[in-house]
């Protein structure tokens, strides 16, 4: 009989979410899904609604999650609602609600809605649920001036909807550094960058051995609401929007006017792609389409709004940012539909369109290191996490610092989630974690 679940570190990502446990053994086992794609342990942060009729039968509203909403998006893009990155929108007071199929869902709707479809997928996994949960948090949540309380507000209203009753929220670069602690054969001080979709975060810690096993003491943090995604959107804003009709003009009566900016502004977001085909602003670009200057642009537009090309376009944008990655140029491709747009890049020229980001995670790596009181060879060891800690531009800002003999990689996507379980062990949790809004 497998031992019972004794604490969960749950890393809810803006990409990927991914979930591990610890068992009386002590050792942190991320959990895996039996997904259409085969067995995987990073379960997409995504949802799909859908309405079914079965001959005979009254509407049923069909809610999948994960690999599984790619799916049924992939299979009826026109009929599902296509819904990712949500978590990028946590701390945004501007966002109160979305209008799905005639219903309201705010928030906490969405993330309870995706937290049961994703316990469901855990099976055995996630059937015994302890009453206490350590799940990740930013250092500073995504978008402009997010507000923290009302982020921690929304998730302990979507956690709360599957049980647990003791929620406890800790850095997700705490949680790395917890998992890369277990490496360590003497006293570190190490920084954790871990590097997300929608965030970048830093935390300093000192790990020191003891008569009584491994002890940590937090130094410092610091982050950024800039990560993956931004990076996808410059890809976007110098090789797609263009194509779609950005920076070109209409005309009306007897004027030649500008495309409005803002309908290309919703590329920073995948998102925000859905919302704007079902905002008024889509019968606006339709009447611009048909008096554009360069009308074959704006059809590209409609279509790819009109369509659901959204995640076809993020596969082309993340490959690559992938190929970019390991060579020094590559070849973007992007067709669905009738619309194709391909172009070379160089990897000097994606740098030169993500220098802003690289700046804001450069400014943040000082902060850390200023609130620590450290010079940069007080730092025994680096350790990247997430994603786009594979971007070179991104590894070099350590390299350069630090030394790359110093830097460790590894467990990219179960890093967090793992180390998170870990501090669910720990003697005094309120070291490392904070309570949910309402468990003062």
């Amino acid at each position: 009989m497998t031992d019972p679940v004794l604490t969960i570190g749950i890393d809810f990502g803006t990409t990927n979410t991914v979930v591990a446990v610890t068992r009386a053994e002590g050792q942190a086992e991320v959990l895996r899904f039996e997904a259409p794609v085969g067995d995987l342990t990073a379960f997409r942060s995504t949802l799909g609604f859908q309405m079914h009729q079965a001959p005979g039968q009254a509407p049923e509203r069909v809610v999948t999650a994960g690999p599984w909403a790619i799916d049924a998006y992939v299979e009826d893009p026109l009929d599902t609602r296509f819904i990712q990155s949500f978590k990028s929108f946590a701390a945004s007071p501007a966002f109160t609600e979305t209008v799905i199929d005639n219903r309201r869902y705010q928030f906490e709707d969405l993330l309870g809605a995706f937290l049961l479809q994703l316990r469901g997928h855990a099976g055995e996994g996630m059937a015994d649920l302890p009453p206490r949960i350590i799940v990740g948090r930013p250092v500073t949540f995504a978008g402009g001036s997010p507000d923290a309380a009302l982020a921690l507000e929304r998730y302990q209203a979507g956690f709360e909807r599957l049980g647990f009753t003791d929620i406890r929220y800790a850095y997700e670069p705490v949680g790395a550094a917890f998992f890369f602690a277990r490496t360590l054969k003497t006293d570190a001080t190490v920084l954790v960058a871990d590097f997300g979709g929608g965030t970048s975060d830093f935390s300093i810690v000192r790990f020191e051995q003891t008569s009584d096993g491994l002890r940590s003491h937090a130094l410092a943090r610091s982050g950024v609401g800039v990560a993956g995604d931004a990076f996808d959107y410059r890809i976007i804003d110098h090789l797609v929007s263009p194509e779609l009709g950005k920076g070109g003009q209409y005309r009306t009566f007897d004027k030649t006017l500008p495309i409005p900016q803002r309908y290309y502004a919703a590329f920073a977001r995948w998102d925000q792609l859905a919302l704007l085909r079902a905002s008024r602003d889509m019968k606006d670009i339709r009447d611009i389409a048909r008096n554009a200057v360069e009308p074959e642009k704006l059809a590209r537009l409609v279509e790819v709004l009109d369509d659901n090309h959204g995640y076809a376009l993020y596969q082309a944008v993340s490959a690559l940012k992938m190929a970019l990655s390991q060579d020094d140029e590559a070849t973007f491709a992007f067709e669905a539909g009738s619309v194709e747009i391909e172009a070379e890049v160089a990897r000097a020229t994606f740098e030169g369109w993500i220098a802003p980001e690289l700046a804001a995670m450069e400014a943040a790596v000082d902060e850390a290191m200023a609130q620590a009181g450290l010079e940069p060879g007080g730092v025994d060891r680096v350790f990247l996490t997430g994603g786009t800690s594979f971007v070179p531009a991104v590894r070099d800002i350590f390299a350069r610092r630090f030394g790359a003999d110093r830097i460790e990689t590894g467990g990219e996507f179960e890093s967090i989630a793992s180390g998170l379980a870990l501090i669910g062990r720990e003697t005094d949790l309120d070291l490392w974690t904070e309570r949910g809004p309402e468990q003062h």
